[in-house]
C-alpha cells in the first residue's frame, strides 16, 4: 500500500477513530486503527469490540497503490500531531511501515492488518433519520444525567425510544432525569421495542462527536443487541447495555397544586455559582425558598460559611422551600444557552422539582432533605 495525504484532514478523522481504541487491551492489535485504500478513499476502522467505527477520507487522498495497514494508535498520533509538513505519505512493505514528509521519515513496525477483527457496516432496510442538530442536542442534554459507575448498568447509558416520527432520549442516575423529545422519520417500519435501546454513555458520546455540522441528517438503527449510526462519513457500531431501563415516565411528576415559575437560564446560574460558592463535596444542598416576588438561594457549611443571593421572579404566592444538589442545577443550566427560558415546576420540599423548556426538554431534579 501507498497513499499521500493531507495531514491536517488525516490527523482530525484518525484522532476521532483512535479514541475508540482500548489504550491497554489483553488483544493487543485493538490498539490499532486499520487504514485500507481502495476505490479512491481511505477507511479508517477501529474497534474494542463493544464500539467500532468506520471513518472514510476522500479529500486530500492520493493512493498510488491499494492496500491495509495497521498504524499504531499512541506513535502515529504522535506523529501526525507533532509534524509540520502539509502532506505525508504512508507506505509498506515487508519490513513494516514508512510515514514520509518533506522533512522527516519514520518507520513503524508492521501488523497483518487481516487479523484486525471486522467493524459493522450500515446494511439496514430499517432505520430512523433524524436532523443533526437534534440528535446532538438530545446526547448533550441527557448524557451527563447517566452514571456510568452505577451497579445498575442499565443507568449507564441512554435510553432511544424510536417510533414512526417520535424520538425520545433519557439519561439518568437515579437523583435526577433528563429527557429530550423530537421528531424524526421511520424507514421501512423502524421502531425500539422496550426499554432495551440502551446506549452506552461512551458511545453516544463518540457519535455526538463524529457528526459535521455539515451533515443534515444522520441515520440510526437499533437492533437487538446493537445500534448503528452512520453519517455521510462514518459508521459507528455500539453494543447495547444489558438490562432494562427504569420505567422513566413514572418519574414525572403528575400534580394539581404545583406552583409554575418563568425563568432564565442566565440570571439563575449567576445566582446558583455565587450561592455554591461556600459548599462543598460534603455538603451540596442550597436552600430554594420561593415567594413574595423572590427566589433566595441560602447555603451553609460549618467550616466554610453561609451565603444568601436573591433574584426575582414573578411569583408571590404561599412560600415553598426545597433543596436541591447545587450541581444538578449547574448541569441543567449548563446544556442551555444564558437566554433560554424555562419554566420550573415545585411544590413542596419533599416532591421534585420539573424544569422544561418549550422545544422538548425536560429534567426531573429530586429533593434532598432538608437538615438546616
Amino acid at each position: 500500500m501507498k497513499i499521500t495525504c493531507q495531514r491536517e484532514s488525516l490527523t482530525s478523522a484518525f484522532g476521532l477513530a483512535a479514541s475508540i481504541a482500548p489504550t491497554r487491551s489483553p488483544k493487543e492489535i485493538l490498539q490499532n486503527v486499520k487504514i485500507t485504500a481502495t476505490g479512491g478513499r481511505l477507511t479508517l476502522t477501529a474497534t474494542d469490540l463493544d464500539v467500532g467505527i468506520r471513518l472514510e477520507v476522500q479529500e486530500g487522498v492520493e493512493i498510488e497503490t491499494e492496500g491495509s495497514a495497521l498504524l499504531p494508535v499512541q506513535r502515529t498520533m504522535g506523529i501526525l500531531r507533532e509534524s509540520n509538513d502539509e502532506k505525508l505519505t504512508i507506505e509498506t512493505d515487508d519490513t513494516g511501515i514508512r510515514i514520509t514528509g518533506s522533512r522527516s521519515k519514520f518507520r513503524l513496525p508492521g501488523s497483518n492488518p487481516d487479523e484486525f477483527p471486522s467493524v459493522a457496516e450500515f446494511h439496514e432496510d430499517k432505520y430512523h433519520v433524524l436532523p443533526t442538530r437534534l440528535f446532538r442536542e438530545m446526547v448533550k442534554r441527557t448524557v451527563f444525567a447517566t452514571d456510568a459507575e452505577s451497579s445498575r448498568y442499565a443507568l449507564g447509558g441512554v435510553l432511544l425510544e424510536m417510533e414512526e416520527s417520535s424520538v425520545i432520549a433519557v439519561g439518568t442516575d437515579g437523583r435526577r432525569l433528563a429527557k429530550m423529545e423530537g421528531t424524526g422519520e421511520a424507514q421501512g417500519g423502524h421502531q425500539t421495542t422496550g426499554t432495551s435501546t440502551i446506549v452506552p454513555t461512551r458511545a453516544i458520546q463518540l457519535m455526538e462527536r463524529a457528526l459535521s455540522d455539515k451533515d443534515d441528517a444522520v441515520d440510526v438503527a437499533a437492533r437487538a443487541n446493537d445500534l448503528l449510526l452512520r453519517t455521510p462519513r462514518a459508521v459507528i457500531y455500539s453494543r447495547l447495555v444489558e438490562g432494562r431501563y427504569p420505567n422513566w415516565r413514572q418519574v414525572f411528576p403528575t400534580r394539581e397544586n404545583a406552583v409554575q415559575i418563568d425563568m432564565t437560564v442566565g440570571p439563575l446560574f449567576a445566582a446558583l455559582r455565587q450561592a455554591a460558592i461556600v459548599t462543598d463535596h460534603e455538603s451540596r444542598g442550597i436552600d430554594f425558598t420561593f415567594g413574595d416576588g423572590t427566589l433566595k438561594l441560602e447555603a451553609s457549611t460549618a467550616e466554610i460559611g453561609e451565603s444568601q443571593v436573591e433574584l426575582p421572579i414573578g411569583y408571590d404566592g404561599e412560600v415553598i422551600t426545597l433543596t436541591m444538589d447545587n450541581r444538578y442545577l449547574a448541569d441543567f443550566c449548563k446544556v442551555l444557552d444564558n437566554e433560554s427560558s424555562f419554566v420550573m415546576e415545585v411544590e413542596s420540599s419533599s416532591s421534585p422539582a420539573l424544569l422544561t423548556t418549550d422545544d422538548g426538554y425536560s429534567y426531573v431534579i429530586m429533593p434532598m432533605a432538608r437538615d438546616r
